[in-house]
């Protein structure tokens, strides 16, 4: 977006009379709410967000105290070339100075603390483990550049499993990838396209996640707080305990328009009427519906329920009504390829496990990042976010997260499977693996663990094929759009707050047909630098010949017979 398209839009004639609802509480909406106000000049009090929750915010969590234990389901990767996002914080103010917004406090954080991990691999019960190169063979790097090359129509529903050859899935890059994103073997090899292709500037300082940034806080005390806040001042209406079930879609003339909105607004059934002139904004799909929590001396549960599912239920009514609108089925139709488990520590008055940390990485609260035990059984992986996490923290209280990928394992030091585990048993794995095994009993009364069990954290990540995600405007809508990790966004990745956020203006812009730009997706693929850059790092940062390597890598893709 060149500084010529960062206009000021004019007002829609009959803008006044329009009507929002947002369905769901999530970052998408709120962002949408955000773009309604300042780009679509909609009064506030026109917009309608629509939560079935008690809190807004969607995956994007934060919540606990001291005494009981906080709890963060997890948090998103963020970096520099997030434009949409940024725009959105560009102009939302912060909580603690008025006068400055969370974008200009996040750059700050960012510039006097960068991440630069000494230690993204462990193993040998709390040993460091040889990160320094990505250790991929040629053949991988010939199978990553063909999926770059590949058309998305060539790749298909394909996984990652039947791209790759098994050395693949033993190299530092795959354990770097999944660590930071979470995929699995059996996920979509397209979707690792994607990531390839928009984060290709980030692979050369992948081992020590350079250009990877973070909050203050967590992800919902620093992003969603001063947003709910700022949209909460300006006037917009904000109900918790509403559960959209249904709407009607009437479909005549090629054209789609939502004429009816059903909810179920504390036990009470009740129908909201839309106009033509109305807007319908749907989060279809969630990654933590129907989260579960244990504690410290109880597992969390994996709810398995197939009929009260919230969003997914919604999405399935509203696929009934067109092959348009996406199949949800793809994405939350298996549970077992889905779900993972996470859990977060709080300790009191014990600095034994952060003191061991920073001895064992090098790392500074908040700027090492993600660390994965690679001969973890569960594959672990804890992150040491900056301290304090939570604004109501004490001083004499350190929080701590962790996640597994493999929930159905045996563990290597306790005998269960993960997502049999309490909290106590989790973090006595994870510090068994952290080098603290002697100190386990020491160290557990001073803790407080919540486990979560979620069994659509990675449905994103399904495979999936053309028409599975309804776009963002579906043809022929007139007033609905989809926002969220489950709507179609070309060239862009799912498991991402930009994601969220450029659905958003996406469907702000276009219903309203805005005479303005939607922030493109940053493609530095293009940049002859970052690539060179990037195949420098595949081949383990070995000196390269340029013309050679241009052959090698183009052969037999297409572009070289």
């Amino acid at each position: 977006m060149k500084n010529y398209e960062r206009i000021n839009t004019v007002a829609q004639k009959g803008i006044e009379r329009k009507k929002a609802y947002l369905v769901g509480g999530g970052i998408a909406s709120l962002a949408a709410a955000a773009f309604l106000i300042r780009d679509g000049h909609m009064p506030p009090e026109n917009i309608h967000i629509l939560e079935e929750s008690q809190v807004f915010g969607g995956s994007m969590d934060g919540a606990g105290n001291a005494e009981d234990g906080y709890s963060a389901r997890g948090g998103r990767e963020l970096e520099s070339r997030m434009e949409c996002l940024y725009e959105l914080y560009s102009f939302i103010p912060s909580l603690t100075n008025p006068e400055r917004t969370v974008l200009d406090e996040f750059r700050e954080l960012n510039i006097a603390e960068p991440i630069k991990s000494h230690c993204r691999l462990v193993e040998n019960k709390g040993q460091k483990a040889n990160f320094s190169t990505l250790g991929l063979e040629f053949e991988d790097i010939i199978s990553l550049n063909k999926l770059v090359l590949a058309h998305d129509d060539e790749i298909g529903n394909a996984t990652c499993e039947q791209w790759f050859k098994p050395h693949f899935f033993e190299t530092n890059f795959w354990y770097f990838w999944r660590s930071m994103f979470a995929f699995e073997n059996w996920h979509s090899v397209l979707e690792v396209k994607r990531y390839m292709v928009r984060f290709m500037h980030l692979i050369g300082g992948m081992n020590q996640l350079d250009g990877i940034l973070h909050t203050e806080y967590n992800q919902y005390d620093s992003l969603i707080l001063p947003l709910i806040t700022w949209l909460k001042n300006t006037g917009v209406i904000m109900e918790l305990g509403v559960q959209v079930t249904n709407l009607d879609i009437r479909n005549e003339d090629n054209e789609k328009t939502v004429e009816r909105i059903y909810i179920n607004r504390n036990g009470v059934e009740e129908i909201i009427d839309t106009t033509s002139e109305d807007l319908v904004f749907v989060t279809n799909g969630s990654m933590t519906e129907n989260s579960t929590l244990g504690n410290t001396d109880t597992p969390a549960i994996l709810n398995r329920n197939q009929k009260e599912r919230g969003c997914w239920t919604l999405w399935e009514n509203i696929a009934k009504q067109d092959p348009e609108f996406g199949h949800p089925e793809v994405f939350c139709g298996d549970i077992d390829k889905s779900k993972w488990l996470s859990f977060t520590v709080t300790i009191t008055d014990d600095t034994t496990v952060f003191d061991h940390l920073l001895n064992l990485t090098g790392d500074e609260p908040g700027m090492g990042g993600v660390v994965t035990i690679k001969d973890s059984n569960w594959l672990i992986s804890w992150v040491t976010p900056k301290q304090p996490h939570f604004i109501n923290q004490p001083d004499n209280v350190q929080v701590l997260w962790a996640y597994g990928l493999f929930i159905d394992k045996v563990g290597n030091f306790v005998n269960k499977k993960m997502s049999d585990c309490t909290g106590a048993e989790l973090l006595s794995e994870l510090l068994y693996h952290m080098g603290l095994e002697d100190k386990i009993d020491e160290i557990l009364p001073s803790c407080k663990v919540i486990p979560c069990i979620m069994p659509y954290i990675t449905s994103q990540f399904m495979p999936r094929r053309k028409g599975d995600r309804p776009a963002v405007i579906p043809n022929g809508s007139t007033n609905l759009a989809f926002l969220g990790q489950f709507s179609e966004i070309p060239n862009d990745c799912v498991f991402t707050v930009e994601y969220s956020v450029r659905s958003a203006i996406m469907a702000v812009y276009g219903l309203l047909k805005l005479d303005k730009i939607v922030p493109p997706v940053y493609e530095g693929q293009y940049d002859v630098r970052v690539l060179l850059n990037a195949v420098k790092t595949m081949l383990g940062n070995r000196e390269i010949s340029i013309d050679k390597l241009v052959g090698k890598l183009l052969f037999n893709t297409g572009i070289i017979k």
